[in-house]
């Protein structure tokens, strides 16, 4: 490999660990400034579970008062039929998720 090459591939590799470190402080950011939002979520368009769904995309009626979604930190209270939630089941998995949690 030449010189140049090299230069290349170092190059490909720094562009790259930029953009994985960008993204992991975006995802960061986000968290910090969102709430979970229930009780304005189209059918299927939920972020994550609840008790009567596993996680994302399986919520199966509209404004379902568990089904929720990350909205800007303070907008909720401002969307009607909006609240915020920080239920235990309103995570990854669902109630199953939240009940192995208390077990273990």
């Amino acid at each position: 490999m030449n010189a140049n090459q090299q230069r290349i591939h170092g190059a490909i590799a720094g562009l790259l660990a930029l953009g994985l470190a960008a993204a992991s402080t975006g995802a960061m950011a986000q968290k910090a400034q969102t709430e979970k939002c229930a009780g304005i979520v189209k059918a299927g368009q939920n972020d994550c579970g609840t008790s009567k769904s596993a996680c994302a995309g399986t919520s199966t009626m509209d404004r379902d008062a568990e089904a929720w979604i990350y909205v800007a930190k303070g907008s909720c209270a401002r969307i009607v039929g909006g609240m915020v939630t920080d239920k235990p089941e309103n995570v990854h998995g669902g109630a199953a998720a939240a009940a192995s949690a208390k077990k273990g």
